[in-house]
Order: structure tokens, then C-alpha cells, then sequence
């Protein structure tokens, strides 16, 4: 049963957080918060939590997505749940968190392949679907425009 007190976007309405907004110094964290907390909602409509994108954080932190739902669930606002995860898995300095999110500000491993051809044909197809040019976006670029042409559409 959806936990009703946790404070969560509608996803079925609006979209989580760009992947580009950062939190702590941590890409993603922003989007993933939304989602988990849309996810205990019940409100996460058609998006994924705990998803590839998401455990890109957690792997990078050596965290598991079910630890940080939980606690999330416990109602925690953004900065302490940013809190959490800097405190928990590997640790990471400053610099290294940097680096990891201005990584994937510029991250075309998606367009070229280097994250293997079955990555790279479903990106080809949502550019495709979006009527972007693969080789000429990241994958934050294409979260973004599908993000907009989703609710655009409602």
C-alpha cells in the first residue's frame, strides 16, 4: 500500500527533476529522490525507480536501491538523504564526485556504443522516437526532451 505521508511529485503528471540537477555535488540524485519518493507514493506513473540510471549512483556509491528507499520512506528531505548517501557505501571525495557527475554531463556512450550495442540501438530508437540526433545528444539531453514530450502530450 502507497505510504501517503511521504511528500511526492506526481509522475503522472509532472516530470522528476532534470538529470543535469545535482545535489550535494551528485548528478542524478535529484531525479532518483523524485522518483523513489513518487515510487512509495504510488504517483511514479510510468517512470522507474532503481532503474539503470539510478544504479549508475548507486553503483558508484556502492549502495543498494532498496537501503536507499527505505530510507527515504522515512521522510527525509533532500539534503539529508544527500547526507546519506555520502555517508554510506564507498567513500568519495569532493573531487571524485566532481568528476563522476561532469562525466556524465558529457557522457555519448550511449551514441557510440561504448556501453554495447544493445544500449546503443534502444538510445538510436528514443532519438528516433523524439526527433533528435543521436550522435549530437547525452542521454541527459534525451531524458530531458522525453520528460517534456511526455506531459506535453497530456
Amino acid at each position: 500500500m502507497p505510504d501517503t505521508n511521504i511528500q511526492a511529485k506526481d509522475l503522472t503528471k509532472e516530470a522528476p527533476r532534470s538529470p543535469y540537477d545535482e545535489l550535494h555535488g551528485f548528478a542524478i540524485l535529484p531525479r532518483t529522490i523524485d522518483k523513489c519518493r513518487a515510487a512509495i507514493a504510488g504517483t511514479i506513473g510510468e517512470y522507474h525507480f532503481d532503474c539503470p540510471l539510478d544504479n549508475v549512483l548507486f553503483s558508484f556509491k556502492d549502495i543498494k536501491g532498496d537501503d536507499f528507499k527505505a530510507y527515504v520512506a522515512e521522510g527525509h528531505d533532500d539534503d539529508e538523504i544527500a547526507e546519506w548517501v555520502m555517508a554510506n557505501g564507498k567513500t568519495k571525495t569532493p573531487d571524485e564526485i566532481e568528476a563522476w557527475s561532469e562525466r556524465f554531463h558529457h557522457d555519448y556512450s550511449y551514441s557510440d556504443g561504448s556501453n554495447g550495442p544493445e544500449k546503443k540501438a534502444w538510445f538510436e530508437g528514443e532519438c528516433k522516437r523524439l526527433g533528435l540526433e543521436p550522435e549530437k545528444v547525452t542521454l541527459f539531453d534525451m531524458l530531458e526532451v522525453d520528460d517534456l514530450a511526455s506531459f506535453k502530450q497530456k
